[in-house]
């Protein structure tokens, strides 16, 4: 979960298409980590043999690494292969693979979870890690992926429980640098174990910093950038972005984000991104109706823009984060009634001006957005799933520079809704359902039309699936309520 959930993250009928706008030529490519000599190789391959851009068509290669939009978790360790919530890019893109695309609960082979927990598992290697609050402790889980056996399981601190029945103590998702594992829970204990679950240092925030006020439970993930673990802490009261050094547990730098907006607009739960804007390191946040760029080194604010609740509807927390791609950051705000976005290349240089500020808003759209899922993207197209009433279980790519809709459909209207965020896999999207039903759409980037292949079923006795799926080597993991499933051809 967000794990951009906050406090909580189809049939194969009717689909049917529209289509606003043509697609824009473009190539894809994968994230796939490697080590650095293997990157070199490839790219320098891949440049002088495989960028081919057609009119009209889109050219699909997982073996292609695309140009770096994060400096997030750790990109040099070969065994991270899904270092944090939304992956190494923090774009919900997997790597190079051989992932299923049609499963069932026969198929399908899953371990029970202990305890109750909705954070998306992570991957070094041949283990996942994950969260769980067990008999009032917070715990770290090791799971080997190819047993699915239980490999350790750390207690952490107290567990405070949940306050939405979508939810837990143990929301946001671990964090690892391929050394390291960082596990963040809702009683504000943050801990930082090795690959075997061995504690490292441990530390609670809200001892530090201030209570908790949240209305609901805290979604935000960790995330690490160089050697520094990011947390935001958006709320009524005390609200900030504190940077930790990753070997030692002591706070480098905190920036306090006390940023005007009404009572639960002022609550936020959507997790810290990490980018490289003109060869300086930010950490950019969304939440409490404002977007914020920090010096990912110093912790200096670089640029502040509000107004995306200019009504003060005092009910706009936000849940979605957002995501970048380029200089482009895409914004879901207003319960999933808008999507905007920004230039953050154009917001630094605003300083303190905020007319100047405004400026670097490129587009906003009112009629199409995501409250809890957070979109997916890759070289300058942005993935949704909405969520809302009118609009559950449409799915839509815009172009990030100008917000135009490239294409739309719309998955089979059903009864559950959407709290796990979209993976893109080559030319395919997995949408995930609360139910733990995986909608894969297949020729998203293309110029044919994107088509549901297969809406795959599991069979949880518990509601609420609100974790993401995520890559490991030769498939999938789905973690649902009460079991983590792993999925493969």
């Amino acid at each position: 979960m967000n794990s951009g959930l906050a406090w909580f993250h189809l049939n194969a009928g009717c689909f049917t298409m529209t289509f606003p706008a043509p697609p824009l030529p473009s190539i894809f490519c994968g994230d796939r980590l490697m080590s650095l000599p293997h990157f070199l190789a490839s790219l320098s391959s891949a440049r002088l043999s495989a960028v081919v851009v057609c009119l009209g068509v889109s050219v699909v290669s997982t073996a292609m690494v695309g140009a770096a939009e994060s400096v997030s978790a750790d990109s040099k360790n070969s065994d991270v292969i899904w270092p944090q919530w939304r992956g190494g890019s923090q774009q919900g893109v997997a790597p190079e693979g051989d992932y299923p695309v049609e499963w069932s609960e026969e198929k399908a082979t899953r371990c029970k979870i202990p305890g109750s927990g909705a954070s998306t598992p992570v991957i070094v290697g041949n283990r996942a890690f994950l969260t769980s609050g067990i008999d009032g402790q917070n715990h770290l889980l090791g799971v080997d992926i190819d047993s699915l056996k239980i490999a350790f399981q750390t207690p952490l601190g107290d567990d405070r429980g949940n306050k939405h029945r979508k939810g837990s103590g143990s929301n946001p998702s671990a964090v690892t640098d391929g050394k390291n594992v960082v596990a963040y829970f809702r009683s504000g204990d943050l801990a930082c174990c090795d690959l075997d679950g061995k504690p490292i240092w441990h530390t609670n925030l809200q001892e530090q910093f201030g209570e908790d006020t949240l209305w609901w439970d805290l979604g935000s993930s960790p995330m690490i950038v160089d050697n520094l673990v990011v947390v935001a802490v958006m709320q009524t009261g005390p609200s900030y972005i504190v940077a930790i050094d990753i070997e030692s547990g002591e706070v480098v730098w905190k920036d306090d984000r006390m940023v005007p907006a009404p009572e639960e607009a002022a609550q936020s739960y959507s997790t810290p991104l990490a980018t490289e804007i003109d060869g300086k390191k930010i950490v950019a946040v969304l939440g409490a109706d404002h977007l914020t760029l920090t010096d990912a080194k110093t912790g200096e604010r670089l640029g502040t823009l509000g107004g995306f609740n200019p009504g003060q509807e005092k009910f706009f927390r936000s849940i979605a984060s957002p995501v970048i791609t380029g200089n482009v950051i895409v914004c879901p705000y207003s319960r999933g009634a808008t999507l905007t976005g920004v230039d953050m290349a154009k917001l630094i240089e605003a300083g303190d001006d905020k007319n100047a500020a405004d400026d670097a808003i490129l587009w906003m759209r009112d009629d199409v957005g995501s409250d809890v899922p957070t979109p997916a993207a890759r070289d300058g197209i942005v993935y949704l799933v909405s969520d809302g009433k009118p609009s559950k279980g449409k799915l839509s790519a815009l172009a990030a520079e100008t917000g135009e809709t490239l294409w739309e459909t719309s998955l089979e209207r059903i009864r559950s809704s959407y709290s796990s965020s979209p993976l893109l896999i080559g030319d395919r999207l997995y949408v995930t359902d609360e139910t733990g039903m995986t909608s894969v759409v297949e020729n998203i980037g293309g110029d044919a039309e994107p088509k549901l292949i297969h809406a795959n079923e599991v069979d949880d006795d518990e509601q609420f699936t609100v974790a993401s799926p995520v890559p490991f080597a030769g498939g999938l993991l789905l973690r649902t309520k009460g079991h983590l499933y792993k999925l493969t051809r």
